[in-house]
């Protein structure tokens, strides 16, 4: 597999179109950036920004921040906060940014962004990054993503997913070293060094996913029941599935004589108030 050059602001073109009389994209420095008073996030989750400066050292910046232009050579952010405060803690000077005039409404962001992700080439990661940033700067859900993409909502979901990978194995997967399916393998290791182990002795050694998928159930231990295993109702099933999809990780219902109980997994508080976000908002 080709190892594929990453770098920050890459294919910013391809993800949102150069509008030459809005000045196009370019690198913008942290400290010219002023914070949006609309911004109804005053705080956020500090494990969830480690994480993701932690990805961005390995990867780059991958989707850009989006200002309007002020007096003075500043830009009041519109998108992009938690990416801003990220980048700042990434130890990055600057940051790659669309520059969109007051004129210029969410709505247009949107329909530029959806329209590039059906026609560009882009990696993995600038892919997932792009649908995140729909969801998070843009209120679309996974389902309005799907169906403005052309894609299925279990495609859009499985990609979000990787956004959720270890900064080392995002690296990976943008250099060429692993494929989707390598590091897909690798998400339900709740060990992160033992996922970052593997990874790199499947990379080092050709690994297939089938020789991933072995190791990463090697690892998990198995339940010893002498009961037969119960047959699961199909409906359960597909309501793990679809709530799983819509939350973008893993579910699992367990339902007894007298009630039930649903479990949802979550990697952090970030990725905690985001499944909150889904379901409350």
């Amino acid at each position: 597999m080709a190892p594929r050059k990453s770098g920050l602001g890459r294919g910013l073109d391809a993800l949102i179109p150069v509008d030459r009389t809005d000045h196009g994209h370019s690198m913008v420095a942290l400290d010219a950036v002023l914070p949006n008073p609309d911004q109804p996030r005053r705080q956020l989750p500090e494990e969830g920004l480690m994480a993701l400066a932690a990805s961005i050292r390995e990867v780059g910046v991958l989707q850009p921040i989006v200002v309007r232009p002020e007096e003075g050579g500043t830009y009041v952010l519109v998108a992009g906060e938690r990416r801003l405060r990220a980048a700042r803690l990434a130890g990055l000077d600057e940051i790659p940014m669309v520059v969109r005039q007051q004129r210029d409404g969410g709505s247009n962001l949107t329909e530029a962004l959806i329209e590039n992700l059906q026609r560009e080439d882009l990696s993995p990661l600038e892919e997932a990054s792009a649908y995140q940033q729909l969801l998070d700067d843009h209120g679309l859900t996974h389902e309005d993503v799907a169906a403005r993409v052309g894609k299925s909502r279990s495609a859009v979901t499985n990609m979000v997913r990787l956004l959720q990978l270890p900064a080392p194995l995002q690296g990976m997967l943008e250099r060429g070293e692993l494929s989707t399916g390598h590091v897909r393998a690798l998400l339900g290791l709740d060990d992160e060094a033992y996922a970052v182990h593997l990874a790199e002795r499947a990379a080092a050694e050709g690994w297939s996913v089938r020789q991933i998928e072995e190791s990463v159930r090697a690892r998990t231990p198995a339940t010893r029941t002498t009961r037969p295993k119960e047959v699961r109702p199909a409906a359960i099933i597909e309501l793990e599935q679809r709530l799983a999809e819509r939350l973008s990780t893993k579910v699992s219902i367990d339902v007894g004589a007298r009630g039930g109980k649903v479990v949802v997994r979550f990697s952090g508080l970030d990725d905690l108030e985001r499944i909150y976000r889904h379901l409350f908002t």
